[in-house]
C-alpha cells in the first residue's frame, strides 16, 4: 500500500524483468508499500511499475489476488508480477482529491460511490488469497486490551458488525487511490480483503488525511455514509460503524509505530464518526 505517496528524485530501476520490454521509466512516488515508476513498453504501451518494499511484501499477495479477481472491472489491471515487481495498467493521474479540492466534497463522494458500485459487482471466478477481517483488525484488538477507551468501544462495535455479508474488498479505497484516465475512474493500490462491503466505504470517511476539518466533522461523516451506503448495499449505520472502527484501527497502527500525534489525529476522527452514529 502506498500511503500518501510523495515525489522521488530521478532514478531508474535496474533489475526489471527483461520480458516486460520497458524502454523508459520515470519515478512517480514512494511510500511504505514501495517505489513506483510511470513507464513505457517497447510497443508504446504506457504502464506503471511498482517494486514492493520488503516491509510490505507479506501483504502484496493480498493485493495481487484482489486485482486478479477484479480483472480490470472498476480497478486497475494487473499485467504481470515477477518477484517484488508488479506491472500495472496506467490508470491516469487525476485523483479524487483533486476533484474534492476543485469541485467540492459532494462531487468527489458521488464519484467514489460509483467506483464502489463497479468494484462490488460480481467477479467471474472465485477470489482466493485475501486477508481476513480478523487479521486486518488485529492491532485494534490488541489496543482494546492494552489501552481500553475508544479502542475497546471500537472493538465492541466490530463484534456487533460481524454478522454482515461477506465479499472481496478493495480494502484501502480513499481519495488518492481513485484515479481518472483512459478507462474512466478506477480504484488502484488495493489491500485485498474478504469482509463486509460496508468496510470498503469506511476509509473515505477517514480521508483525505490532510483535511482534518473534514475528517472531524460529524455531519460530513453522516452525509458520506448516506451517499456511500447504497453503493455497497449496506445501511448507513454499518458504514459509520466501520468508519469508527477503521479510525481507531489507524490510531492503533500509529501507536505501534510510536507516532502519538498521528494517533491523536486518528482518534479525533474516530470521535467525530462516533458522534455521527448517535441519533440526530
Amino acid at each position: 500500500m502506498l500511503d500518501q505517496a510523495r515525489p522521488r528524485p530521478a532514478m531508474t530501476p535496474l533489475d526489471l524483468p527483461a520480458a516486460w520490454a520497458i524502454t523508459g521509466a520515470a519515478p512517480l512516488a514512494e511510500g511504505i508499500g514501495g517505489q513506483v515508476w510511470r513507464a513505457r513498453r517497447r510497443n508504446g504501451e504506457p504502464v506503471v511499475l511498482k517494486r514492493v518494499s520488503p516491509q510490505a511484501a507479506s501483504d502484496a499477495t493480498y493485493a495481487t489476488a484482489y486485482l486478479d479477481w477484479r480483472q480490470g472491472q472498476g480497478a486497475v489491471r494487473l499485467l504481470a508480477v515477477d518477484g517484488r515487481w508488479q506491472m500495472l495498467e496506467d490508470a491516469g493521474d487525476r485523483t479524487l482529491t483533486q476533484v474534492l479540492d476543485q469541485e467540492g466534497d459532494a462531487a468527489a463522494t458521488l464519484i467514489a460511490a460509483e467506483v464502489l458500485r463497479v468494484l462490488h459487482a460480481p467477479g467471474t471466478h472465485r477470489a482466493d488469497g485475501l486477508q481476513t477481517m480478523k487479521d486486518r483488525f488485529a492491532a485494534l484488538t490488541t489496543a482494546a486490551q492494552s489501552e481500553g477507551g475508544l479502542f475497546a468501544e471500537a472493538d465492541a462495535w466490530l463484534k456487533t458488525l460481524a454478522g454482515g455479508p461477506v465479499q472481496p474488498l478493495h480494502g484501502d479505497l480513499h481519495h488518492d487511490n481513485i484515479l481518472f484516465g483512459a478507462r474512466g475512474w478506477l480504484g488502484i493500490d488495493p489491500h485485498g480483503l474478504i469482509g463486509d462491503p460496508a468496510y470498503d466505504a469506511a476509509n473515505l470517511l477517514y480521508n483525505p488525511l490532510e483535511r482534518q476539518d473534514l475528517r472531524t466533522d460529524p455531519e460530513r461523516a453522516r452525509r458520506l455514509a448516506e451517499v456511500l451506503a447504497p453503493a455497497v448495499q449496506r445501511p448507513a449505520t454499518a458504514v459509520l460503524g466501520y468508519g469508527f472502527c477503521h479510525a481507531c484501527l489507524s490510531a492503533a497502527w500509529h501507536l505501534e509505530d510510536g507516532d502519538v500525534a498521528e494517533a491523536e489525529r486518528s482518534l479525533a476522527t474516530a470521535q467525530a464518526i462516533q458522534a455521527a452514529l448517535k441519533p440526530a
